[in-house]
This record gives structure tokens, C-alpha cells and sequence, in this order.
């Protein structure tokens, strides 16, 4: 029987019962057990990590456990850039393209507001989440951590808020996302990309008084919905602001009803 040592960091013992949380605590491992089944094993998904040490040495995923190893599992860094000791994935875990899962119609609506590709449908099953995730090279967003201990899911994120703006505000904050963010650019309702549009052309369908009042307009070439800065635009802006140093370009963001 071969027992290691294990000692989860940060974030990642909310996954485990309190009696392990923060402290090293030894384990026996299944046969030709490997760091990703054990640290699965033990109640945290693949996704959520970023770097394993076995006995102070950066390791991937399939590395054979031995007796008396000690394995130190740690999650997502922010401050610090530890991609040259990175063993774990090919590829970067900060792909900012996104597919929800279907408790996350909220968070989706906000990240495609601050400008980044988010799929969502209240009908997708996990097996095409999974499927969606590994096909389109997307991070899986969601509360359900069954789901991110799937084979074909690299990249993911546990949601632990339960309201929309605070699940934006810590996936910006987890996943370093404000340099990357693009605040209406893309429509809040499809997914696709916001462009300019004359008035004259989107004046036969806005409600007069916004004809009256507004001159700068948006359009999304799938829904046809028409985007200007209306008072929904202005609490968004704020929201908006709140993510990002300095702010953000302001752009239309409010749709035709």
C-alpha cells in the first residue's frame, strides 16, 4: 500500500472536510495512483489547480505516486507569474472564453457584458459542456464540482459566490481578467459582436423618446437588438467601472424592448 502526504493551499480546501484544511495530512493511494487521481480522490477538481510539487519538485498531472511522497497542491496564482515551473497543462489556464453551466445565466450575462465570449444555455447537459469545453478550448464555469472532475474538461473555474455580481467579481479576480476585458463590445443577449449603427437606420425601431434623446446606437447582426446608453447602460457602467482601474470606453449598452 502506498501512503503520501498531501497539503492543499489557499482556496482549495473548501474542498475538503475541516479536519484537513491547512494542514498536511497523509493518505493511502489506490494502486498506480497519479497526483490528478488522488488530489480528485480527495475532494478537489483537476481544474482548480494550477501547480503541484511532489517533494518540492513541480509535477504534472500523470506522475506515479510513491510511498511517502509529499505533494503540495496549490490553486491559480494572480501576482505572480509561475508559468516557467508550470507542469500540470500544454496549454495557459487564461483563456478567456467561457461556457456556463445552466445555474450561471447570470454570470454569463455579465461577462459577455465586460467583453468576453461566454456560452450559456439552461438546457446544456454536462456531457456537452464537456464536449463544448474541450472542442472549443473554453473554461467551464460552475458550482457543480462533479462536473470539472471530467477527463475532457483542462480548464475551469468553481464558482463559490452565489449572486451574479459577486460571481463576476471573483472570477475577475481569480482569473486576472480586467486587462483582457472589453465592456460592450459583444451583445448581452447572443454572444455576438456589437457594431455601430447610423440613427437613420436603427430609428424605425426605437421607442420615440429614445429617438429623441440619443445619438449614439449599437446593433448585433444576430438578434437585430438596438444598444444605446440608456439608464440599464449607466448601472452596467458602473458595474463596469468598479472591475477596472481607470475605467473603460464608454459604449452603447442598452437593448430595444
Amino acid at each position: 500500500m502506498v501512503t503520501a502526504c498531501f497539503r492543499f493551499y489557499e482556496e482549495l480546501n473548501d474542498f475538503l472536510p475541516p479536519e484537513r484544511r491547512r494542514r498536511e495530512f497523509c493518505s493511502p493511494c489506490a494502486r498506480a495512483a497519479t497526483t490528478k487521481h488522488m488530489i480528485e480522490a480527495l475532494g478537489v477538481p483537476h481544474t482548480e489547480v494550477e501547480l503541484v510539487l511532489v517533494n518540492g519538485e513541480s509535477v504534472g498531472f500523470d506522475l506515479l505516486l510513491r510511498d511517502g511522497d509529499r505533494v503540495s497542491v496549490y490553486p491559480k496564482f494572480e501576482a505572480l507569474d509561475i508559468s516557467p515551473i508550470l507542469r500540470v497543462r500544454r496549454a495557459p489556464l487564461r483563456v478567456s472564453r467561457f461556457v456556463a453551466d445552466a445555474h450561471l445565466g447570470g454570470l454569463a450575462h455579465l461577462l459577455r457584458m465586460t467583453g468576453f465570449d461566454t456560452l450559456y444555455d439552461n438546457g446544456f447537459q454536462d456531457d456537452e459542456i464537456e464536449r463544448i469545453a474541450r472542442d472549443e478550448g473554453r473554461i467551464v464555469l460552475t458550482r457543480d464540482r462533479d462536473l470539472l472532475k471530467r477527463g475532457g474538461i483542462t480548464h475551469g473555474c468553481y464558482v463559490r459566490a452565489l449572486r451574479s455580481a459577486e460571481q463576476l467579481r471573483e472570477v475577475f479576480d481569480r482569473l486576472d481578467l480586467a486587462r483582457s476585458a472589453r465592456p460592450f463590445t459583444l451583445c448581452l443577449h447572443c454572444n455576438a459582436p456589437l457594431h455601430a449603427i447610423d440613427k437613420a437606420l436603427a430609428a424605425p425601431s426605437l421607442p420615440p423618446k429614445v429617438n429623441e434623446r440619443y445619438e449614439r446606437f449599437s446593433t448585433c447582426d444576430v438578434c437585430r437588438r438596438i444598444f444605446w446608453e440608456g439608464t440599464h447602460w449607466q448601472r452596467m457602467r458602473a458595474m463596469v467601472d468598479g472591475l477596472m482601474p481607470g475605467g473603460a470606453p464608454a459604449l452603447q449598452a442598452r437593448a430595444a424592448r
